[in-house]
């Protein structure tokens, strides 16, 4: 057991770490000499890119953050997923199948919204969550992203999209991976995101939120 709490603690720390380079900052600045943080919503994520450096930006940007939100998590499921645990005092047995792959998956979303290297801001965590379930489960993933694309698509805010989209993942993965960690995490992850979508819920309640096009 104290073998793997200490890999759990190495997992948590550098899947942090992954989570909290931050792709679109580093972009603006080297491409602009503008620290992302002080245009628009001052979030580090895709949408706030696209407003200084164009659509195209806004793809790549967001393909990186969900990469850096798969690669981690897949990693861990093919060489970390611990099966059961038995207790060699009590003979109890432990289900921890699906808890190292969350652990990291929280981690990387965690760091991507509060980086350690920008003084804990960042984005909102969306493309990286729908990267990170891709890993756990690439059905669920590809849903979720099927599912922002149409209700962005048809709305004309991203916003909308990613809450919607996010919400409906502990659904999806109960339907279609029921492993109670993986529910457990999805279910987290789409109130995290919601919590960090506040001020563009407000802004739609005011009808002041900016559309992805015109």
């Amino acid at each position: 057991m104290i073998a793997i709490i200490f890999e759990i603690i190495v997992i948590l720390i550098v899947s942090y770490l992954i989570g909290s380079i931050p792709t679109g900052y580093i972009l603006v600045k080297l491409l602009k000499n503008i620290d992302i943080r002080t245009v628009g919503s001052g979030s580090t994520g895709a949408t706030n890119v696209k407003r200084v450096l164009g659509t195209k930006w806004f793809f790549i940007v967001m393909f990186l953050d969900a990469l850096k939100g798969f690669l981690p998590v897949i990693f861990v499921v093919n060489h970390f997923d611990f099966p059961m645990y038995i207790d060699s005092v009590t003979g109890s047995q432990y289900e921890l199948r699906g808890l190292s792959p969350v652990i990291c998956a929280l981690a990387v979303i965690i760091g991507h919204s509060k980086s350690i290297f920008l003084n804990f801001t960042g984005g909102k965590s969306v493309a990286t969550g729908v990267g990170t379930i891709l890993a756990l489960s690439f059905p669920v993933g590809l849903l979720t992203a099927v599912i922002w694309g149409l209700i962005t698509f048809f709305t004309k805010y991203v916003s909308i999209g990613s809450i919607v989209a996010i919400s409906l993942t502990p659904i999806l993965m109960k339907a279609i991976h029921p492993n109670d960690y993986y529910v457990i995490f999805t279910a987290l992850c789409a109130a995290y995101v919601i919590i960090r979508h506040k001020d563009n819920i407000k802004r739609l309640v005011e009808g002041k939120e900016n559309k992805v096009r015109k």
